[in-house]
């Protein structure tokens, strides 16, 4: 059996208390965290989550910038993808996305949570992932339909996306759906997503020509 040397120790601890900070943080709130919740959700004491995080503020950092990284990392290779189609990456992006909620549960609540809380803190990490305004992506939104705005499109695909899982608790109950039933119907979007889109595509603009 392989010794567990420090190198591995630290990294599984450090790992363990950010685990456990992404679960406070998404349920409390960065203000309303203690540093003292997060080394009890994690089973380890004060003192040693202080020895790997200086402080509360360091730790929201580092787990507020992987979450970032995570939630539009997906998007990054897709949207600069210059030998793919628009219809493609719209498929590519509800696929992708739909996934990684769903093996990320906590994501979306945890990211707008902090959208709403420290608005300004996520527009800085946000400036650091600028990839969107020169996309490939908005680009061809403009050629197809130079009659709206691109944000328009972007904001209805990812809305769709994610407003089901910001809306699951109510989903289940109004809906009477097990736990399988709501994955499947999320797995169902997938497909279902790309052809309203396409449609949004071809459907001519009600806006009035200024």
């Amino acid at each position: 059996m392989p010794r567990k040397t420090k190198a591995n120790s630290d990294l599984s601890t450090e790992e363990k208390i950010k685990e456990a900070a992404r679960k406070v943080f998404t349920q409390k709130g960065y203000a309303a965290t203690r540093t003292r919740d997060i080394a009890e959700a994690a089973g380890i004491n004060l003192a040693l989550l202080n020895y790997y995080f200086r402080s509360k503020q360091k730790l929201f950092e580092i787990v507020m910038s992987e979450k970032i990284q995570k939630y539009f990392g997906v998007l990054a290779p897709v949207l600069n993808d210059a030998s793919t189609s628009l219809e493609t990456k719209v498929e590519t992006i509800a696929s992708k996305y739909i996934d990684l909620i769903i093996e990320n549960p906590e994501l979306p609540l945890f990211v707008l949570s902090e959208v709403r809380n420290n608005p300004e803190h996520f527009i800085k990490l946000i400036e650091k992932i600028d990839f969107l305004n020169q996309s490939v992506f908005l680009q061809q939104i403009a050629q197809k339909r130079p009659d709206i705005h691109p944000f328009h499109f972007l904001i209805s695909l990812l809305g769709l996306c994610l407003f089901p899982f910001l809306m699951k608790p109510a989903l289940l109950r109004i809906a009477n759906l097990k736990e399988k039933a709501f994955t499947d119907m999320m797995l169902e979007r997938k497909k279902l997503i790309p052809v309203w889109m396409k449609a949004m595509l071809k459907t001519k603009s009600v806006l009035p020509v200024i």
